[in-house]
């Protein structure tokens, strides 16, 4: 996550969910917050100790996070 200096992964935090560092808001957070139409603005007016810079890297986090995401299927033998 070096290429994502305000994003961490802690286990003692949220049980390892990447969370903007200092927080507790993960990045699943954001994203759920984007998808039901909040804006980055409204984040940071309901959240004033996030930027605008670190809500962009959460998401960016996660959209190379999924780019990278490897589905493997697993058939059971019965």
């Amino acid at each position: 996550m070096n290429n994502y200096p305000n994003i961490i992964s802690d286990i003692n935090i949220l049980g390892g969910k990447p969370v903007i560092k200092g927080t507790r808001i993960s990045v699943e957070m954001i994203l759920e917050w984007i998808s039901s139409g909040a804006s980055m603005e409204d984040m940071v007016k309901a959240y004033p100790h996030l930027s605008i810079e670190s809500l962009k890297e959460g998401v960016k986090y996660a959209t190379e996070y999924l780019k990278n995401e490897i589905l493997v299927e697993i058939k059971t033998v019965s």
